[in-house]
This record gives C-alpha cells, structure tokens and sequence, in this order.
C-alpha cells in the first residue's frame, strides 16, 4: 500500500467507518438492513383480549369458527313447576324459570334444571356444560376458568352431542377438548356482551331457598318436556 492509500484509509476509518464489510460485500453503515417481525399475540389473555365486544365489533363471535347464533325473545318468564320444550340441546335462549341459576363462577357438580339456567344467560352469563364421562381432567381445567369467575358457570349436561359445549344468550359453541382456544375467545366474545344479551350484568348472585338454593339446585329433569311444556316461544 502506497502512503497515498494508506492516509486514505486512516481517513475512513477516523469518519466512522464509511463502510462495514459483512461476508465481503459492503454494507453502509448505520442502514437497517433486517426489520423486526412483528409478533403475534400468543398468550391466552392477549388472544381473548382481541375478542372482547367494542362499539364497531358487537358481536365478535362471527370471528370464531363453529359459533351458531340465534335470536329468542327474552323476558318469557315461566312457573318452576312448569317446563320448557326447547330446541336446542343445551338450550341458549328462550323461555326459562322465573329463578336464575347462580352463576357467580359456580361449579355445579350435578346437572341442575335447565330452565333456571336459561335464565342466568338472559343476564349476560355464560355456560359451560360437559357430557357427565369427560374425563377428570378436562373437568378439571374446565373448572378451573369457571371457579369464583363472575357470570360464569358449569354443570354436566346429559344427551349432549359433543364432549364440551359453551352457551350464552343466543350463542352457542360445542367442541372436543378444554384445550380449544375458542373456549376463552368465545367467553370473551359474550360474557355480559351488552350488545347480545337482554340484561347485561342483571343479578347473578344466590336467590336461596325456594328460589333457587345454590347447595341444593333443583335437577335436571331427563324426561321428555311432555305435552304440557311450554313452547321455546313463550306460546
């Protein structure tokens, strides 16, 4: 190298280092060259989070795959001797007791009368029910996002179609496993969703007896409604 070069090159080097050499091609220095991936929402809160009802998305279970949603006319109050022959299994709408279920994260370990529970979706509750042989464990981690959690609840529901299905008022979604995302994106979608349910965040706490008695609820009834039901309609 030749004085000339070699001042040259101490000049480069004193002004920052003009350029980098990276795998023998140049680079100029200071320039990005790679731009940070913008990650995705993995954990559970920030992917309920994306599902919660806003004024422009009311109803963001048309975000979830495997949701049925139908309208029912609320407010169709019936006696607790009477019954209601409804349309679905479970039921998510329609005529219900005139006592609601207590669903202030409660854990119902039997299957408890479906018409007091109707009624605790019409105040904005979701429900999870399960057919009585899943397995403890499902169960278990099914429990686990019902306990003390408010406007939630859980029974065993028996003729089920699916191991797991989810109701609020008007929604419905039935799946396999505890594991399924969309058990928390549809919580999140429809837990007191002022925009689905008639009366968001209407009282969900115990009528006691002989309403409704938390600690000894009136039981599912497996029989057929019989002829004298009333109509999912009210009449």
């Amino acid at each position: 190298m030749n004085r000339i070069a070699a001042l040259v090159a101490v000049a480069c080097v004193v002004l920052t280092g003009c350029t980098t050499a990276e795998q023998g091609k140049p680079v100029a220095a200071g320039t990005t060259t790679t731009k940070a991936p913008t990650k995705a929402p993995t954990s559970k809160k920030a992917v309920s989070r994306e599902f919660v009802p806003t004024e422009t998305t009311k109803d963001p279970t048309k975000k979830i795959d495997g949701v049925v949603a139908f309208d029912y006319k609320p407010g169709l109050h019936i006696d607790p001797t009477k019954r209601v022959a409804y349309d679905k299994a479970p039921p998510f709408g329609g005529a219900h007791d005139q006592a609601w279920a207590a669903c202030m994260g409660v854990v119902y370990p039997k299957a408890v009368r479906t018409e007091s529970i109707v009624h605790s979706l019409e105040h904005g509750a979701v429900w999870i029910s399960y057919e009585p042989g899943l397995g403890e464990d499902e169960v278990k981690a099914l429990a686990k996002r019902v306990d003390n959690k408010p406007y939630l609840l859980m029974s065993p529901y028996p003729g089920q179609d699916t191991p797991i299905s989810l109701q609020s008022w008007g929604r419905q979604l039935k799946v396999d496993s505890a594991d399924d995302e969309r058990i928390d994106q549809f919580i999140s979608a429809t837990l007191r969703n002022k925009y689905l349910t008639p009366e968001p965040g209407a009282s969900c706490d115990v009528l006691g007896p002989p309403h409704f008695d938390q600690d000894d609820p009136p039981p599912f009834d497996p029989t057929p409604p019989g002829a004298d039901a009333v109509p999912v309609t009210g009449g």
